[in-house]
């Protein structure tokens, strides 16, 4: 199954893949543009191959730790302190 999107415009109705609105047909109605759209697909199909391929996903704590070692980062966190105690002692002065 396919996602298409169907929309009206200026009296034609036009099919397209939805997430590639670049592959898309045209019909007088609803019906037609969506046969032509599936037409052009299997036919696009038979001259190649839909294959699937995996892309894990990777959760934010996979990132944990793999820049610790950084020196820029750490000289952007040193920065980032010394501006926060420059604005607290500003804030709260002794």
């Amino acid at each position: 199954m396919i996602p298409v999107l169907v929309e009206l415009n200026n009296g034609r109705f036009f099919a397209s893949i939805a997430n590639d609105p670049k592959f898309r047909a045209e019909g007088a109605s609803r019906d037609e543009a969506v046969r032509t759209l599936e037409s052009d697909l299997q036919a696009k199909v038979a001259r190649g191959e839909i294959v699937w391929i995996n892309i894990p996903k990777r959760a934010i704590t996979d990132f944990a730790g793999s820049f610790q070692d950084d020196p820029e980062l750490d000289e952007i966190v040193r920065e980032a302190y010394r501006l926060r105690d420059e604005q607290k002692a500003a804030e709260f002065p002794e």
